[in-house]
């Protein structure tokens, strides 16, 4: 089949969502029947494009355009292994998504121009994932954030979204500069913005062991990127605060557009792994995000916001695993969690959910540091047996053993919940099975990951003595943590564990710190008028003269 044809069928589902957002400039109010058939045909027939294309890149491998620009830089469109399955991911949640909105904004005013505004923020994203060349790349990168803007301040009228939504508007932009400097020094040492042509250079140069200032600034500036885009520590508070707009937005935003920097770093993945310090970053600050918000969310009472949390932690997961280089890995926690956090988030008002969560019943502990140690043990051990059992080299793979290890220690609570109660011996042995088939399942559906995008990210080499190092310092930290975890039922009740979860409850008020040095807490709600039959004839009187009237008939 010809190519061109194939870019055209790939491209075709981003014009639809375009031009159901040129519908919603028509339809812009209540019930706007051709707005949602539009938005709902159009996520529909990007399903189907999305699987069709995918399997003729099985077939026929990279696809991609000839550039529309100057000098080598401008547009171009991209098929690969990494693009199809984000583009299938995208495609489906915008599918879930546009229909929930359906009966979320019945009734509502604008619901004509929140879909409009729904679909094209769906259609920046296609893009960006399509996107072959650094210039369309860089389009696409701030599109996303403008269109998600304008979804953030959908409802201008709350205070709270105004505050969010300018936080978010200063970081992107800040994210922006960082991604347009990194596309300036790659385009600047290689000639042109075409990925191919940059991403093969890069294996000579790494067959070569070359080295370039160029490529480690580009690299910096790509991570710096990543990490403003995906709500990384310090400057993750606005996304905790969008909690003001729609559910729809936030579905659209935790299991869509955070995503934005992991995908920078999976595509960019050659550019990364050309510098010495861009992956240690990604360690340093995904890994403690993770840790930082995990421990958060634990403490907080509002489901939204703990969402919210959950979201942050993900994404220094998601990053931190592509700082160890383990890419495949990365991607598939970042698809997982997708559709994770849309059902969370699109499922928070359930009263099924409630009913369920009604039913869990509670084992009562016996706070056995014993039994706790031996749960631990026993949990990374059935770890241990799998992974051997997959032929894991524990020093050649020690990035991917230590990711595996970091999700079955969240599984080791069931052990310690078994163990440390008076739960029966069945509860041990399902406890059991469920680590086997945790860890089975991730090692096999890594395996296929890798499998399917191999050729589009670089093989996990070996890593030096400094990364290593830091890989052994932060397991050892999650480990700590879990131990602390699992011990709070039994210290939950001291007084210096009372005093750091109130501080913990609040982030350690690093949001609050964030927003006076931005300013965002001065935002003042957009005015409105409300007249009244008794207010008509009156003069409207400010707060001082109110005062005055007070203190005069007090007198």
């Amino acid at each position: 089949m010809n190519q061109t044809l194939i870019i055209l069928l790939s491209s075709f589902s981003i014009l639809l969502f375009v031009g159901t957002a040129i519908i919603s400039w028509f339809q812009p109010g209540l019930r706007p029947e051709l707005v949602k058939k539009a938005g709902l045909t159009s996520a529909f027939i990007s399903i189907i494009l999305a699987a069709i294309c995918g399997f003729l890149v099985t077939q026929y491998g990279l696809i991609e355009t000839a550039t529309l620009g100057i000098n080598g830089l401008g547009i171009s469109l991209r098929l690969d292994s990494v693009s199809m399955l984000m583009s299938g991911m995208i495609s489906l949640l915008g599918f879930i998504i546009i229909r929930f909105s359906f009966n979320y904004l019945d009734g509502d005013q604008r619901q004509g121009r929140f879909l409009g505004r729904l679909a094209a923020t769906i259609a920046a994203v296609q893009l960006l994932v399509l996107s072959g060349n650094l210039g369309i790349m860089v389009i696409a990168w701030v599109l996303t954030s403008v269109s998600l803007h304008r979804l953030l301040i959908f409802y201008p009228e709350r205070p709270g979204a105004l505050v969010a939504a300018k936080k978010k508007f200063i970081i992107a932009r800040l994210g922006d500069a960082c991604l347009i400097g990194s596309v300036g020094l790659l385009y600047y040492h290689f000639g042109s913005g075409n990925l191919e042509l940059i991403f093969e250079a890069i294996k000579d140069s790494f067959s070569n062991g070359g080295f370039s200032i160029n490529l480690e600034g580009a690299a910096l500036l790509v991570v710096l990127a990543a990490l403003l885009k995906s709500a990384q520590f310090p400057t993750h508070g606005w996304l905790i605060e969008v909690m003001e707009t729609p559910t729809p937005v936030s579905a659209l935003l935790h299991a869509g557009l955070l995503n934005a920097g992991p995908f920078l770093i999976i595509r960019m993945s050659f550019v990364v792994e050309a510098s010495y310090y861009a992956p240690l970053i990604l360690i340093v600050v995904g890994g403690f995000t993770a840790l930082f918000a995990s421990v958060v969310y634990l403490t907080q009472t509002s489901v939204k916001t703990a969402l919210g949390y959950s979201s942050v932690a993900h994404m220094g997961f998601s990053l931190l695993v592509c700082g160890m280089g383990v890419y495949p890995a990365a991607l598939l926690h970042l698809v997982a969690h997708s559709f994770y956090k849309a059902h969370s988030f699109l499922s928070t008002g359930s009263v099924i959910d409630q009913l369920r969560a009604s039913k869990v019943i509670d084992v009562k502990r016996k706070g056995s540091p014993v039994r706790i140690l031996l749960g631990i043990l026993i949990a990374v051990i059935v770890y241990a047996f799998t992974s051997l059992a997959w032929g894991i080299d524990p020093i050649k793979d020690l990035p991917l053993m230590a990711i595996g290890a970091i999700i079955t220690l969240g599984l080791a609570r069931l052990f310690t919940s078994a163990l440390d109660s008076d739960g029966s011996f069945s509860l041990i042995v399902q406890a059991t099975l469920l680590v086997l088939v945790v860890a089975f399942a991730f090692f096999s559906l890594e395996a296929g990951t890798h499998y399917l995008i191999q050729s589009q990210v670089p093989a996990l080499l070996h890593i030096d003595l400094t990364k290593s190092l830091l890989i052994i310092a932060l397991l050892t930290t999650y480990i700590v943590a879990v131990f602390l975890q699992i011990l709070a039922p039994t210290i939950s009740n001291l007084p210096i564990y009372q005093a750091w979860a109130i501080h913990i409850r609040n982030g350690l008020y690093v949001n609050a710190i964030f927003d006076r040095l931005i300013g965002a807490l001065r935002i003042l709600p957009t005015k409105h008028k409300f007249i009244t039959s008794k207010s008509r004839n009156h003069k409207p009187t400010d707060l001082k003269s109110k005062m005055a009237q007070l203190d005069h008939q007090t007198a």
